[in-house]
């Protein structure tokens, strides 16, 4: 697996979460972060998760999906945007979207209450609900370094 990402923090936390390797594709031209994630990845991925749902990333997605693969876009980004429909097609990716959480949440559940996983190092700040405003202030900036936002209730 080869997480990528624009920004360090998040790297760092995913490394701490069990990613194998990570990318930080900010300042990288598309030809040189394909480059790289296919020889982190010793070659093309059969299936690429695709989270962020930027137009970039989901470009990338396609070119380094493997021939006959399967780029799944989580993301929910732009309503409309541009992609490599024709190299998608003749090399037969199939684009599949996905509205992230449904049928999932069973499953999550139990993997978290079982221990399997681990969710508290991606929870990055925490606020009372009476600091809400501060919340999503946080969550919206791209500074903050804010990976999930936890707002608790007073009960």
């Amino acid at each position: 697996m080869t997480l990528t990402d624009i920004a360090e923090s998040r790297l760092e936390v995913a490394k701490k979460i069990g990613a194998t390797n990570q990318l930080n594709v900010k300042d990288m031209d598309p030809k040189t972060a394909m480059t790289q994630i296919i020889s982190k990845l010793g070659g093309c991925p059969d299936i690429t998760l695709e989270c962020s749902g930027a137009e970039s990333s989901v470009r990338l997605a396609i070119f380094i999906t493997k021939s006959g693969g399967v780029v799944v876009c989580v993301g929910l980004g732009s309503p409309e945007m541009k992609i490599p429909i024709i190299e998608a097609s003749v090399r037969e990716v199939d684009i599949k979207g996905v509205f992230r959480y449904h049928n999932c949440f069973p499953i999550a559940l139990e993997l978290v209450s079982s221990g399997a996983i681990d969710v508290k190092p991606l929870i990055s700040h925490h606020f009372s609900l009476e600091e809400i405003q501060k919340a999503f202030e946080t969550v919206m900036s791209s500074t903050s370094g804010a990976i999930k936002v936890l707002i608790h209730s007073s009960n």
